[in-house]
């Protein structure tokens, strides 16, 4: 789960993370307010959307005065952010942050992850802030500092000095530095975090070590515990399909194919996606029904990939071990018998009670096709689409 800028911020400062004064605001005259709240010669107005590079796309502007600030947050507000990681439908931007303007005199870059081949939490700095981490890999990558940290002691005052003196910091920035890595460390470990970036870390005069900008993503399967983290969800800058899916249990990701898939199994999914596209054909999404999945849960997965007007066909792929056929087969049934697909529906049952599902799909009587193998099944949904397709 993502989160916004204010909310990361936020969070980070209640572990002693510096950042600038801001306020929120969801109105042109409330954004010229918080200017004025918040004192000084120059603000940034910032869309708040799930989404990097906002600077690049228009959604950061520097105001001098509150007229300014008035203007820019009637430009922002109800506007799509198209990036490059939105997509061409963009984010819709339904609130502002407003913030002091700050001398800036030095860009850092700084970010936490799970490293899942480690298994450990790995902290990624570089000198050459200000950019994604991407393009600095790419265009610096000289300058990019690793360290990971070991869950039995967890960061340490002497691993947060090693990467200050890393990157280039001295005198009392070091201090400032120590105190803002391990504030991130535990924000991440102690809020069940899967990424804290901040970027650019900028030092300003005094000097002064300041979180300019700051995401955070947190881990799904922990939200039970962090109701407090759960409350910060903005469903708004979710992908309508992955947001519905979320909400009935599923895991799904939205893509750009016309090819609805169902599969148990997250393995099997990846398999059926590349089989699809060697195929000729292109995936709508990836979605795993899980083990054990009822004719309930078949049924809501279907009628959720058929609620995707992308969706020109439709291909059930099951390896039944923990699921059972005949449960999907029923689910199928319910769904097509509810709400008539419109498209090819290919289905392919493997495993448990494969002949009953079979039997339930063949006396239903609903215009569903069935294959043998992955191969068979891929190549029978293609060909099926692009007969429907023309």
């Amino acid at each position: 789960m993502d989160i916004h800028e204010y909310q990361a911020k936020e969070l980070l400062e209640g572990f002693g993370v510096a950042v600038p004064r801001g306020g929120l605001a969801y109105s042109p005259e409330q954004a010229a307010y918080r200017a004025q709240e918040i004192g000084g010669e120059r603000w940034v107005v910032k869309a708040q959307v799930h989404t990097g590079a906002r600077g690049k796309a228009g959604g950061i502007k520097l105001c001098k005065d509150d007229h300014e600030v008035a203007h820019a947050a009637d430009e922002l507000l109800g506007k799509r952010l198209v990036t490059a990681q939105t997509g061409p439908r963009g984010k819709l931007i339904h609130r502002l942050f407003v913030e002091e303007a700050l001398p800036i005199e030095r860009e850092l870059y700084l970010g936490l992850v799970l490293d899942r081949k480690t298994e450990r939490v790995m902290v990624v700095a570089s000198a050459a802030g200000g950019m994604e981490i991407e393009e600095i890999a790419h265009s610096k990558p000289e300058t990019i500092i690793r360290a990971s940290v070991d869950p039995a002691t967890g960061m340490k005052p002497f691993q947060a000095r090693e990467i200050a003196f890393a990157l280039g910091l001295s005198g009392g920035l070091v201090a400032q530095a120590v105190t803002t890595l391990l504030g991130c460390y535990r924000a991440f470990v102690e809020l069940d975090a899967t990424m804290v970036e901040i970027n650019p870390l900028v030092v300003v005069s005094g000097p002064r070590l300041v979180a300019l900008d700051a995401k955070m993503t947190f881990d799904d399967n922990a939200l039970f515990r962090r109701p407090q983290i759960a409350e910060l969800r903005d469903k708004s800058q979710e992908d309508s399909r992955e947001r519905d899916a979320a909400d009935r249990g599923l895991s799904y990701v939205g893509l750009d194919g016309a090819i609805g898939c169902i599969i148990n199994g997250a393995g099997l999914a990846m398999a059926t996606m590349d089989m699809i596209q060697h195929a000729g054909g292109e995936p709508a999404n990836f979605l795993d029904i899980g083990g054990g999945a009822s004719p309930e849960r078949v049924a809501k997965a279907f009628n959720l990939v058929l609620s995707d007007a992308k969706v020109q066909a439709v291909l059930v792929n099951i390896f039944a071990g923990i699921n059972r056929c005949d449960w999907v087969a029923q689910g199928v049934v319910q769904a097509l018998q509810k709400r008539p697909a419109g498209v090819p529906v290919v289905i392919r049952l493997s495993g448990t009670n494969v002949e009953e599902g079979r039997r339930i799909l063949r006396e239903s009587g609903l215009p569903i096709v069935t294959a043998e193998g992955l191969a068979d099944a891929a190549d029978t949904v293609v060909a099926a689409w692009k007969k429907a397709a023309a």
